[in-house]
């Protein structure tokens, strides 16, 4: 969904104790410089205009010698493919302008403002895939990457049919593929599917029935894509569809973010 759960931001601080969160916490530094630590992986060093990104329940601390200020969100479920936490540099300051934007929204008691910020919250995971994605991948993960991301909206697309057509052994292919990647390429391609469906079914599905949502999406088969989309989001195409329409239309004149977790505190990142 990429929701943005909560907004917060640190001044110039030096230490921020042992915690964790239930959902992705996404940090962007403003200034200065620190060192997360972790329990189960090494640290990760940032500076300003670095952004970390930490999954959930990973216990993780943040100190500097010199301190540090951030603008910090805790986004939910944005289906990342990544399993572990790492540090982005930002690409033309896009990272900068969106939390910039966040800030300024989240203060903000315009009206509607929360439309503003569910676009940011989508904004944002898209910047962290695509940038993430920059990393080097082996030339046959590459080539299966974008055969996906060419054809992941049509229903005739055959990846089998092209992981077979590879002078790679089939088997080879997807263990590559999900140690690059992080998911094997059906899950990748079923993601991204995923993602689609929810962008048009929360945006922009007036006027489509759930049968032409799921031909956009890359299913032939609107009970099939039912089945999928329900295991994905945990309801179905529809009833998501209700739901979306109630938190964007059914609002009050100042729309607060839901409270953190008990574990999602404003102590966070």
């Amino acid at each position: 969904m990429n929701r943005i759960l909560y907004v917060g931001e640190h001044p110039q601080i030096y230490n921020v104790r042992m915690h964790k969160h239930d959902h992705w916490e996404v940090v962007y530094c403003t200034a200065g410089q620190g060192t997360f630590r972790f329990e189960n992986q090494p640290s990760i060093t940032y500076s300003a205009g670095e952004t970390v990104v930490i999954p959930p329940g990973m216990t993780h601390a943040n100190s500097s010698t010199e301190g540090f200020s951030n603008i910090h969100i805790i986004l939910e479920s944005p289906s990342f493919p990544f399993q572990e936490a790492f540090c982005l540099s930002d690409e033309n300051d896009s990272l900068a302008n969106a939390f910039a934007q966040v800030r300024l929204y989240h203060m903000s008691d315009r009206k509607r403002s929360e439309l503003v910020l569910a676009a940011l919250g989508e904004l944002i995971a898209s910047y962290i895939v695509v940038f993430r994605s920059n990393v080097e991948f082996s030339e046959p993960v590459t080539r299966i990457r974008a055969s996906i991301l060419e054809n992941y909206d049509r229903a005739d697309y055959q990846l089998d049919a092209f992981l077979r057509s590879l002078p790679f052994h089939y088997d080879y292919l997807r263990k590559l593929f999900k140690k690059e990647v992080g998911l094997s390429p059906l899950e990748y391609l079923t993601n991204l599917r995923m993602k689609a469906a929810e962008r048009m079914l929360t945006l922009w599905a007036d006027g489509y029935n759930i049968g032409e949502v799921a031909e956009m999406c890359g299913f032939d088969n609107a009970l099939y894509f039912s089945r999928v989309f329900k295991k994905h989001y945990g309801c179905s195409p529809s009833q998501f569809m209700k739901d979306r329409a109630h938190v964007y239309m059914d609002v009050p004149d100042r729309t607060e973010l839901d409270p953190p977790t008990e574990n999602d505190t404003p102590d966070g990142a």
